[in-house]
């Protein structure tokens, strides 16, 4: 893929997810279990949550950090999570910012969530990239998780043992029946550890749950 194409890419999940935002975030009440779990033994000063969305994970984030950052491409988002912060009465940072240049100083971070946001990112480099970013941002004993959707997913027909992924696009489809197509890589799980791997992040954990890949780094 040509540094343009992928670049053009980013921009359509950027107006994708814009114009999604409203009927998106309604969907998106609750925070996973598997984020739940993570953070349940999680505390320090910073909180990143990459690819915020309508900020369910960023909440969770202000009750274990002093401090919860949530980071997303989509401005429509953000305001959802503006308004979910809001309602629910929990403080956070929300900035408009792309996963594959974190905007927060080097070795800052305690704690991150980075959930069902990477297999958005149009191509291989931009996703070691954003891996990188996150390594980057890491407190020396920082912890975090990272997930993407699986080629072990039931909605996807991949071989059991797959050792590389595919590009797809799986369509949202809004009230009025408008379908809205959204790009998607999906990670075959040991090509998912050999990109963290590459990244220089340390995997403490790794499994499969409920069709995506998990990872636990420091």
């Amino acid at each position: 893929m040509t540094d343009e194409r992928g670049s053009g890419r980013r921009g359509e999940i950027q107006s994708v997810y814009d114009e999604i935002a409203g009927h998106f975030s309604e969907t998106r009440a609750y925070p996973w279990p598997e984020v739940e779990e993570f953070l349940a033994s999680a505390t320090g000063d910073l909180g990143l949550d990459l690819g915020c969305g309508n900020g369910r994970h960023t909440a969770l984030l202000t009750e274990v950090t002093k401090t919860a950052v949530g980071v997303d491409v989509s401005r429509g988002l953000l305001g959802e999570a503006q308004t979910k912060m809001h309602d629910d009465d929990w403080t956070g940072a929300l900035v408009q910012g792309d996963a594959a240049a974190i905007p927060l100083a080097s070795g800052s971070v305690d704690v991150a969530v980075y959930v069902a946001t990477l297999h958005h990112l149009p191509d291989r480099e931009s996703r070691l990239e954003s891996l990188r970013e996150l390594d980057r941002v890491l407190a020396p004993d920082g912890r975090a998780l990272v997930s993407t959707w699986s080629t072990a997913h039931d909605r996807f027909e991949a071989p059991a043992d797959a050792e590389t992924g595919f590009e797809t696009t799986v369509d949202w489809t809004l009230p009025d029946g408008e379908t809205v197509p959204r790009f998607y890589y999906i990670y075959a799980p040991t090509e998912f550890e050999r990109d963290l791997d590459e990244s220089g992040l340390a995997v403490t954990d790794s499994y499969v749950s409920s069709g995506n890949c998990y990872a636990e780094l420091r």
